[in-house]
């Protein structure tokens, strides 16, 4: 099973999982990139379950609580707060010792070489997939530093041991052209307003925390949006180059303007999300199967 970077739309990882897991499907391998490298070390670790109770239950003063904000140009979160608070209801783990194979990659700034972990800090091996260049500071592991996977491999078919040998299941979070599904569920309501001085700080991260929009119309774009559009076009592109050069039996994806890229707090509906995703692509490939 390979499991994509996505940020917060990552989480619909949960879903697709558990719906494989509920048809009987057995998941003998994981290799996840960011967001997927967090999820899928997770369900690797068998503690699964324990942190979709946690991340479910965080509103968006939770999620602004947990991101540990510096004014530094390489990034304005150090990402740091987030891995204490989850490490206390989960403990980190081994990923030899994982009771699923599981790997993840990131991306060595210095050299531009993918890095893969397959051993070491569970941790460790996320915090470094998951750095997203200018949101989260660079990680630094010994001497080294890397930002996230995704850079270079969003969706790290490659890792997988033998990906011709067993049926491979690739869920996408970062779909240009996937369908975008209405809130399968009432998000709960936030009993706290936010404080002027994170209203004024989610203003200048609009582009993270997008605006939900009554009807769709054409924006002109600043500078900064044509950049970050020009890059999630090349993206989607490169992933398509990647899907297409391996032996793929499932593709789920999920679009790109499901939820932005720190919008945690949407976990239930972005769970609900992968669900329904897998759903419709398990019942295509059984019934033509028969």
């Amino acid at each position: 099973m390979v499991l994509s970077s996505g940020g917060a739309r990552g989480l619909a990882h949960i879903g697709v999982i558990e719906e494989l897991e509920r048809r009987g499907y057995q998941i003998s391998e994981v290799a996840g990139c960011s967001a997927g490298a967090l999820v899928g070390g997770m369900f690797a670790a068998g503690k699964l379950s324990e942190f979709k109770d946690w991340i479910c239950n965080l509103d968006r003063l939770d999620v602004f609580s947990l991101m540990d904000f510096t004014f530094s140009s390489r990034g304005f979160i150090k990402g740091e707060k987030v891995f204490h608070a989850l490490k206390k209801v989960i403990p980190d783990h081994a990923i030899e010792d994982l009771i699923v194979p599981f790997s993840c990659n990131a991306v060595d700034v210095n050299s531009g070489k993918e890095q893969v972990f397959r051993q070491g800090s569970l941790y460790t091996a996320i915090r470094a997939s998951g750095s997203i260049p200018s949101v989260f500071l660079p990680a630094k592991v010994e001497k080294r530093y890397f930002i996230d996977g995704g850079v270079l491999n969003p969706v790290p078919i490659s890792l997988l041991s033998d990906p011709h040998q067993r049926m491979v299941v690739v869920v996408d979070t970062n779909g240009l052209d996937a369908h975008f599904l209405p809130s399968p569920v009432q998000a709960k309501k936030q009993g706290l307003p936010l404080p002027s001085w994170l209203r004024e700080f989610q203003g200048k991260m609009k582009q993270y925390f997008p605006e939900e929009k009554k009807t769709e119309t054409q924006q002109s774009y600043s500078a900064l949006e044509l950049v970050t559009r020009s890059f999630d076009l090349l993206q989607d592109r490169y992933c398509q180059l990647l899907l297409e050069n391996y032996p793929v039996d499932v593709q789920i994806k999920v679009s790109r303007k499901q939820a932005g890229t720190l919008e945690f707090h949407r976990a239930a509906e972005l769970i609900e999300v992968g669900r329904i995703k897998a759903a419709q692509a398990l019942d295509l490939l059984e019934h033509g199967n028969q």
